[in-house]
């Protein structure tokens, strides 16, 4: 063999072995099992909320579980949509997860048609996390003793009666504005920067009516100053088992909740989707997380990731037609 042959060969050889190892470790890198780093968990609010906490246990529970650091970022701002476009513009790797609830999934985008996120098309399901009954409240001395007296006495001076929320697009207004579609009554809208203000006025008197979260009016309720009128979901809760539901009440097929969910960037891969779910069904079965939950009013809720994309679209057509018809407009 010539010196240029042996040359060649030497070089082919040294070429193919290099190949060989970086196949080798490119396999390696693919073979790593999820997850192999930390994993960043968005909330699209401050914290301290329902949102904050379920994203407190799920990070707990998954680190504990998957043995890698699962770290909650609050990022709050514009109705939820600067948490929301962070979560939706990461990269489809299984490492940016967002815990948002349906307002920021199906109100938001109806406010914001032109928003910087797609709720169908921007996100993989991966399940629920609870949900937080609402609770339509008046203060104690209130002459409203049930449903058919607020809604008589709406009727009777259009305008007369005030509701408090948390802002516009939030669940507080959009449950208000449903109940007066529903029952033909006109009540004044009076927003604040949260629901804790809200309630601090009806509870001293300044306002009417509030459509609450269980978890903020609960403590009141059972102190006596706040009287519960009717639960807006379609099932009484085990919180007021006394307190009937809005369908029950007269107004007839009337349903407004908070449910919150977990989400990964479209395209996630399959796998690393299923595997979160299996955590969020086995965390929600654990005595410990029970018992947390409905320290914070806060329900057990699990969804397979292809229902809640059913419960997106088609509540998404549900509050644009609230929307549409009463005139509601983002702050």
């Amino acid at each position: 063999m010539s010196a240029t042959s042996r040359s060649f060969a030497r070089r082919a050889v040294s070429f193919a072995a290099g190949a060989l190892l970086a196949l080798a470790v490119v396999h390696g890198v693919a073979a790593q099992p999820y997850p192999s780093k930390p994993v960043r968990i968005i909330v699209p609010y401050t914290p301290g909320g329902s949102n904050d906490v379920l994203a407190r246990l799920v990070a707990k529970h998954m680190q504990e579980a998957l043995k890698q650091p699962f770290v909650v970022e609050n990022k709050p701002g514009a109705s939820g949509q600067i948490g929301a476009e962070a979560g939706a513009k990461a990269p489809a790797d299984g490492y940016t997860l967002l815990v948002a609830p349906n307002d920021v999934m199906t109100v938001t985008p109806n406010l914001f048609p032109n928003g910087p996120y797609d709720p169908v098309n921007d996100f993989e399901p991966i399940g629920t996390l609870g949900s937080v009954p609402i609770v339509l409240v008046v203060n104690a001395a209130s002459p409203y003793k049930s449903v058919d007296d607020l809604i008589a006495a709406a009727r009777a001076k259009p305008g007369a009666l005030s509701y408090a929320s948390s802002g516009s697009g939030g669940p507080q207004h959009m449950s208000a504005e449903l109940f007066g579609l529903m029952t033909g009554v006109k009540m004044v809208h009076v927003p604040y920067k949260g629901n804790a203000p809200a309630l601090t006025d009806v509870l001293g008197g300044q306002i009417d009516v509030l459509f609450s979260p269980i978890n903020s009016a609960l403590p009141h309720i059972r102190s006596g100053k706040l009287r519960a009128l009717a639960m807006a979901s379609d099932k009484r809760v085990a919180a007021l088992p006394e307190v009937p539901t809005l369908t029950e009440a007269g107004v007839a097929g009337y349903k407004s909740e908070i449910w919150i969910g977990l989400f990964a960037p479209a395209r996630t891969p399959r796998d690393i989707v299923d595997r979160l779910s299996a955590e969020i069904t086995r965390m929600q079965a654990q005595p410990d997380v029970k018992e947390q939950l409905a320290a914070q009013g806060i329900e057990p809720m699990l969804t397979p990731p292809a229902q809640v994309s059913t419960m997106i679209r088609s509540d998404l057509a549900r509050w644009q037609k609230v929307i549409r018809e009463t005139g509601v407009k983002a702050n």
